[in-house]
Order: structure tokens, then sequence, then C-alpha cells
């Protein structure tokens, strides 16, 4: 039975860069890092978000960008304190997506090896509630 999420692994060009990004945009804890040590396939940190563990190993980024993404839930109230980190780091922000009016928002970003993460404020309590009042017809 499967009791939960373990940990989510990124795969990093610069393990130092995405530190940067982990501890900059989402207060990350580092925990442990390999420094010369190869227990797993390269050089490898580990975080915790929360209580979520995020592996970061040494290798080639994502050949390309997708839609593929990692979604962190904020506060509404802390939206713009995230914008803020987001840009400070130099981060390639996209545009939000369309929405509906009560799913919530998110900050959608690029790290450095084509990782698509998003900050979001709303719940799946809340989307599943709005989507079941439909599409309302256009003003």
């Amino acid at each position: 039975m499967i009791e939960g999420l373990s940990h989510i692994t990124f795969i990093a060009r610069d393990v130092e860069r995405m530190t940067a990004i982990l501890t900059g945009v989402f207060d990350a804890r580092e925990v442990y890092a390999s420094g010369d040590d190869r227990f797993s396939l390269s050089r490898e940190k580990f975080f915790l978000i929360g209580d979520l563990w995020i592996a970061v190993m040494e290798g080639e980024p994502l050949p390309s960008r997708s839609y593929n993404h990692v979604a962190f839930k904020i506060d509404e109230a802390d939206f713009d304190r995230y914008v803020a980190r987001v840009e400070a780091l130099g981060l390639d922000m996209r545009p939000p997506r369309p929405r509906v009016e009560g799913e919530g928002r998110s900050i959608y970003f690029y790290d450095d090896d084509n990782h698509l993460f998003e900050l979001h404020t709303g719940t799946l309590t809340e989307r599943l509630a709005r989507y079941a009042k439909g599409l309302e017809p256009a003003q």
C-alpha cells in the first residue's frame, strides 16, 4: 500500500545554483551534501521543504521545457513575496495560464535545467468546487 510521497529528485547541471533556488524561493533546508562521496549515481544534496524530501543530483539538464511540473502550495497573502523571490533569482517566470475565478492563482517559473515549478494559492477542494459549477457564460 502506498503511504505517500517519499521524495522528488531533480537533476541539475549546477547543484549550487539549484541550492540557491531551493533555499531562496522555497525556504528549503539543506540536510545532506555528498561532497566527494558517491553513494548514488552522482554528487547529490538533500533538502526539506516543510517535511517534503527533495533530492538534487548533479547531471545533464532536461533537453527541453514542457508543462510537466511540481506545484507547491502557498498562501494568497504571500503571493507577491514569492514573485519577488523568483524575480530576485533571475528565474524565467511564465505568464499564468488562463483560469476561472475561484481556482487560485499561480506563479510558474523554470530553473536553469528546464524544470517547471508552480507556486499555487488554491487547493484541490476549492478547484473541484469551482469546476462543479461549470463554465459561466461570457458577460
